[in-house]
């Protein structure tokens, strides 16, 4: 039976084909390889799109409306596995699976540590861990950020934040119609990976150095075909 480490092997030689068709499917993947980006990552294949059976992809109607299965499955994936999911992979999206973790938490920590409390982003992460989980426009209100062009400036402290592993997003918010149906792509319901996962999953015995290189390691068995400065870009 081919596995799904089988299939980011064959992907990369060109044999590879669009093998995932359900959330299930997803879930496995990312159980399977431990570090997923959402979209396109800069390595050819190595993402959750790129790897979507055909129906599973973007598809957009005459009415206006689209679907999307793979946007549609972020949060379930979060919740069913109990992965991390943020902005970790050179500012773009991903997973983490909930084994590796500890190991990517230990060395971007490392690399980005906690801000201090007096910057912009330690208030940021200080009303994050008092409420507990806020969906984002929400936590850019109570952090004060009004008026023009303030919405990308707070999201790029989040992004940074979520980069040094201090923010993830637990969920996903979907606003309503008058008739109660979802529509959007949805807020982000961010939190603290403590709050979502557990303390225990933010700390590891090994030396940051020594959770860089298993993770390293691992994605190169997996991602032969990357080079090593595609991969540095990935994981810095």
């Amino acid at each position: 039976m081919t596995t799904h480490t089988d299939f980011f092997k064959a992907i990369h030689s060109g044999k590879g084909v669009h093998s995932i068709h359900s959330c299930q499917e997803l879930i496995e993947c990312i159980e399977a390889v431990g570090f997923l980006p959402l979209l396109e990552s800069g390595i050819a294949g190595f993402a959750a799109e790129s790897m979507m059976a055909e129906e599973c992809r973007y598809r957009l109607y005459d009415d206006g409306s689209w679907e999307w299965p793979l946007w549609q499955w972020k949060g379930s994936v979060i919740k069913e596995t109990g992965c991390a999911y943020g902005k970790f992979f050179a500012g773009k999206a991903g997973f983490i699976s909930r084994s590796w973790w500890p190991d990517f938490c230990n060395y971007r920590r490392s690399v980005h540590p906690a801000p201090d409390g007096d910057s912009i982003e330690g208030m940021i992460l200080a009303i994050l861990r008092e409420e507990g989980s806020m969906v984002t426009r929400d936590l850019r209100a109570a952090c004060d950020f009004r008026g023009k062009n303030m919405r990308s400036k707070f999201d790029a402290y989040v992004g940074r934040l979520q980069m040094g592993c201090h923010i993830v997003t637990e969920d996903f918010v979907y606003p309503t119609d008058k008739k109660g149906r979802q529509y959007g792509f949805g807020w982000s319901l961010l939190t603290t990976p403590e709050q979502l996962m557990g303390r225990e999953t933010c700390h590891c015995k090994r030396s940051p150095k020594a959770s860089f290189e298993l993770i390293f390691n691992h994605l190169h068995s997996i991602l032969s075909t990357a080079s090593e400065q595609q991969l540095m870009k990935m994981l810095r």
